[in-house]
């Protein structure tokens, strides 16, 4: 069968080239490539209040390459004299207690009431399977997210939340030193995040919910000794009622509890973060146990104390990083691993075997 285009008849014509195809990459793409930063740049933007330079210099402290943690190092150690002017509170509550929505009416309270620049860095979980985090908290605070003396910073806990206490604690030197007066740290809200957050705060704001079946649930011991204030939300409505019964039983709960280091007793308020009702007492309550530490010099105790325990944790997280980094470490690792899998060695003595190995080499 011949084919039409190939007929004699067709002989005379020619095929044009037709028109070059465009790059599928945009030539002009080079031209807004990010400029490289000094550090002499990066702490003169954070110091005169730029938040797109802010923002770049958290982005280097939450990585995770050698290169970009020594340069975050040199930017927080000039950064240190600027900071330590903030006010620093820290919220945490079960799921669902409306944690994100709570903080977008405070944080409009607190700016419109008492000025200043507020900075919210919001941990968010990661993953176990892909390691991935949504960081959608900011979706969730959508007037303060466009607020010009706010900002956010939603960091993800990548599984580990000693590295994220670390980096956490970083931020608010980094934003402290930016003029951000008023800093909120809002926890992943499981498990030990409540403690790494209580340990870089002024104050532990604890929020629970009224009339889920069981209120005697949220009164657990280790986070009602942490907690400088409880309040519960969703008071409104039909809901009004459990949330005042639910705010009875923890005023009972606290009486079992040692008096705080802080000579402070925690108080147990309601309020509505949807309908913006009680706000203003749960504020005064905060303020209010601010001026009473700063008085009998429990702040800067707690600060000093807070300090201390940063070093040790740096120690801490220093040590496990350089055991994991280790070459030969990493070289028995697998073998050690499958030996416990088989029932060859007992995890303790897999363990030993590895640590043995790993200070010998750092002795040499």
């Amino acid at each position: 069968m011949v084919h039409p285009e190939n007929s004699d008849s067709y002989k005379g014509l020619v095929v044009n080239a037709g028109i070059e195809q465009p790059a599928s990459v945009n030539p002009y793409l080079a031209r807004h490539k990010k400029r490289e930063l000094s550090v002499n740049d990066y702490v003169e933007g954070i110091v005169k209040g730029d938040i797109t330079i802010l923002s770049r210099a958290v982005t280097l402290v939450e990585s995770t390459r050698p290169e970009h943690e020594a340069i975050a190092q040199e930017v927080i150690e000039q950064c240190l004299p600027h900071s330590r002017n903030s006010i620093r509170i820290g919220i945490s509550g079960v799921p669902g207690a409306g944690k994100s929505t709570s903080i977008d009416v405070f944080g409009l309270y607190v700016l419109e009431k008492y000025g200043g620049k507020l900075a919210v860095l919001a941990i968010d979980p990661s993953s176990e399977r892909t390691k991935g985090s949504i960081l959608g908290d900011k979706t969730r605070m959508e007037k303060l997210a466009v607020h010009p003396g706010a900002f956010i910073r939603p960091s993800p806990s990548a599984g580990s939340l000693g590295g994220v206490a670390r980096k956490t604690r970083e931020t608010i030197i980094l934003c402290e030193a930016a003029g951000f007066d008023k800093i909120f740290v809002e926890t992943v809200g499981v498990g030990q995040s409540e403690t790494a957050v209580h340990s870089m705060v002024d104050f532990f704001l604890f929020i629970q919910l009224a009339g889920t079946g069981d209120e005697l649930q949220g009164i657990k011991r280790g986070i009602m000794e942490m907690a400088d204030g409880i309040i519960i939300n969703k008071a409104d409505g039909d809901n009004l009622e459990r949330a005042r019964l639910a705010a009875a039983q923890f005023r009972s709960a606290l009486h079992f509890f040692p008096p705080s280091e802080s000579g402070w007793t925690p108080q147990v308020l309601t309020y509505s973060g949807f309908y913006g009702l009680g706000i203003k007492e749960v504020w005064d309550m905060v303020y209010g146990y601010i001026d009473f530490v700063k008085a009998n010099g429990y702040f800067e105790h707690r600060r000093r104390e807070q300090s201390k325990y940063r070093m040790y944790e740096s120690i801490n997280e220093c040590l496990r990083n350089s055991f994991y980094q280790n070459p030969v470490v990493g070289a028995m690792l697998e073998e050690e691993e499958r030996k416990v899998l088989e029932g060859k060695h007992t995890s303790f003595i897999a363990a030993k075997k590895l640590l043995v190995k790993y200070f010998d080499t750092i002795r040499k």
